[in-house]
Order: structure tokens, then C-alpha cells, then sequence
């Protein structure tokens, strides 16, 4: 924001200035009818008819403040906060775990506690409301369901010469999904060193890597691609508009397929040009109204535990869900040594 005025000759010239200058020593009028959300891929729909296509939509209707977006990976995002933070261009951060946590660690984010955050669950927030969820999510993979008749059941049918260069999954370390496959595989391979093994075997297969998970179900869907990461509620809104897209959950041999949360969570970027409006927004996005949108036009969840869906959508949502084990990640754990299980994915795959 503009730098304050010093002195009562400043502001006397402000005011003389009023009529022909739209603002001196602040924003202008214009400008203060803006929010700028930075955020992770997946709520704003292929065709605009996302979550966050009619939430900011529906927001700017009632409030007269139109939101300007910008997406790209969770890491992307958390980095270009932290390159901004001597010139602060976010009001709102939305990005998925373990980033949210690393935001928060590095002083991205500040206290705030939207309106309605009292009927989120510990999990879904921060202890000390730096951050909340705003739609909840689970980790997934797809697969193409014209080429392949059944979807893959485990990690191992990944490794199938059948796979050869039809495999893709988004980088480690820079999107929150591709993160999440290195999690998922460190919990369903009992560790570190067994689950680099396995993502080393997997390379023989592997594409390459993708800084964003959104842009790997377009080409499973045209058969570019075989199996891919992603999430649930991103690849259940996309499955509207390519049809090809199959959700499973990988398993580790005979086991059960699992899975863990993974939510969309925001916060209030510290020292925001635009705070109200940022707080505006949150409270908005996590309101009963936009809440009962989250399934019904996003594929997700809400973290609303008041919120109960009963549209098509959560009844399907349901259902993809049976017989999945949800286990919870240590985020304190990863959050610390994020940085070494990339460095570990990176050695043993060459990346």
C-alpha cells in the first residue's frame, strides 16, 4: 500500500488534490474494491462453473469486490508469497498441506478466524487461526476408463510394461498433490527408504515430471495417459466434462486402498493490501451458503461439520469413498523434513 502521509501540509495538499486525483497517500477507489486470492489448482471449473467461479461470483454481487485470481502449484504459491513479502501483492492464500503449514511456519499468514471456523474441527484449522479449511479433499490417482476395463488395485500394477510412458504424477515439492504421492507411498511402504525404492522402479515408466496436477486428467482422458495423481474433488468436478476419468485409491499388494485428507485451506496473507477484504472473502467462502455449494457444484466436501450434503453429488462422493482406509500424516513430521524427502525423491528418481 501507498506510504502513509507525515504530516498535516500532506494531508491539506490531499485534499486540495481530491477533486482532480483519485487518491493520494492511499489506494485508490477502484483498488479498494479488490481481493487477490493466490491459490492451488482444482476449485475453478474447466468451463467457469467451478466453486470458486460461483463464490466469487456471488461475492462480488454482494459486496461490490471483485476477486482477482491467480493459480499454480501449492509450493508455487507459497514461494511467490514469500518472494512478494517486501511488496505484498496477496490478500488470501488457499493451498494444500503440508504448504499451508510451511506458509505458516515462515510467517506468511496471519490470525484470523472466519466466521463460522467455530464449526470446523481442530484438524481442519490451525490451533492458533492462521489458516482453515475451506473445502475439504482426499489424495487420489486416475485412470483412463476406455483403455483400461477395471482400475488399477495397486502400486505394483503401475510397474506393468503396459504402462510404459502412460504414467504421470506432479512434482514433489512444488504441487501439493504431487507432495502427496510421496506421503501416501512413504505410509503404504512403511517408510522412507522402501517408498523411494518403489517411486525408482516407477520411473521406468514415468513421463516426467508436471508442476500442476490439473493439467494431467485432460490427457488421461484422451488416453495420453493411463494413470495419473490427483485428488477427488478436483478430478470428480473435472469427470463432468471428460468422461474417460476414473478415481481409485492405490493399495500396497493385497491390502486395502488408502487414503488421507488433504484440504484446500486458506489464511490471510501477513501484511495483505487489503485486509478487510481479505477477511471478507474468508468469511464469505466458509458461509452456510457457499458451504452447501462445496459438493454440489465442486466435488468436495465441506468442513462444515453443521453442513450436511444431501445433493447427487455427496451421495456419489459417498459412495467413491467406501472401503477406503483414511489414515491421518504425521504434518508436523513432513512439514519438518519436507525438504529431505524431496531431496530423497529427487536422487532416486533422477529427478
Amino acid at each position: 500500500m501507498r506510504t502513509h502521509l507525515k504530516s498535516l501540509a500532506a494531508v491539506t495538499g490531499c485534499l486540495a488534490l481530491a477533486a482532480s486525483l483519485s487518491g493520494c497517500g492511499s489506494s485508490s477507489a477502484s483498488d479498494q474494491k479488490t481481493v487477490t486470492v493466490y491459490s492451488a489448482d482444482g476449485l475453478k471449473g474447466e468451463n467457469n462453473d467451478g466453486w470458486y467461479d460461483k463464490v466469487f461470483a456471488d461475492f462480488k454481487k454482494k459486496t461490490g469486490i471483485e476477486v482477482k485470481y491467480v493459480e499454480g502449484g501449492s509450493g508455487e504459491m507459497v514461494q511467490r508469497v514469500q518472494r512478494e513479502r517486501t511488496n505484498t501483492q496477496a490478500d488470501v492464500l488457499v493451498t494444500l498441506p503440508p504448504f499451508i503449514q510451511q506458509a505458516d511456519s515462515k510467517g506468511l499468514l496471519t490470525k484470523y478466524a472466519p466466521a463460522g471456523s467455530d464449526r470446523v474441527d481442530g484438524a481442519d484449522k490451525a490451533h492458533d487461526s492462521t489458516w482453515t479449511s475451506v473445502v475439504d479433499n482426499y489424495f487420489g490417482f486416475i485412470y483412463n476408463k476406455k483403455e483400461l476395463k477395471t482400475a488399477p488395485k495397486s502400486w505394483e500394477d503401475l510397474l506393468d510394461a503396459s504402462y510404459k510412458e502412460k504414467v504421470q504424477y506432479s512434482t514433489p515439492g512444488v504441487a501439493g498433490d504431487g507432495t502427496a504421492v510421496l506421503i501416501k507411498a512413504m505410509h503404504d511402504f512403511g517408510g522412507k527408504e522402501p517408498a523411494m525404492a518403489y517411486l525408482k522402479k516407477l520411473q521406468a515408466n514415468n513421463v516426467g515430471p508436471s508442476a500442476s496436477t490439473g493439467k494431467l486428467a485432460p490427457k488421461v482422458d484422451k488416453g495420453e495417459l493411463l494413470a495419473a495423481n490427483g485428488d477427488v474433488q478436483m478430478n470428480y468436478a473435472q469427470s463432468k466434462d471428460m468422461p474417460n476419468l476414473g478415481i481409485w485409491f492405490p493399495a500396497k499388494g493385497d491390502g486395502r486402498p488408502t487414503t488421507f485428507a488433504l484440504p484446500y485451506a486458506a489464511g490471510l496473507v501477513t501484511k495483505a493490501p487489503h485486509t478487510e477484504n481479505g477477511k471478507k472473502l474468508l468469511d464469505f467462502m466458509l458461509s452456510e451458503a457457499a458451504q452447501k455449494d462445496v459438493s454440489a457444484i465442486g466435488g468436495g466436501f465441506s468442513p462444515r461439520t453443521d453442513v450436511e450434503a444431501t445433493d447427487a453429488n455427496a451421495k456419489a462422493l459417498a459412495q467413491l469413498m467406501k472401503g477406503v482406509d483414511i489414515f491421518e500424516p504425521d504434518w508436523s513430521d513432513i512439514g519438518t523434513g519436507l525438504d529431505s524427502y524431496v531431496d530423497a525423491w529427487k536422487s532416486a528418481t533422477g529427478s
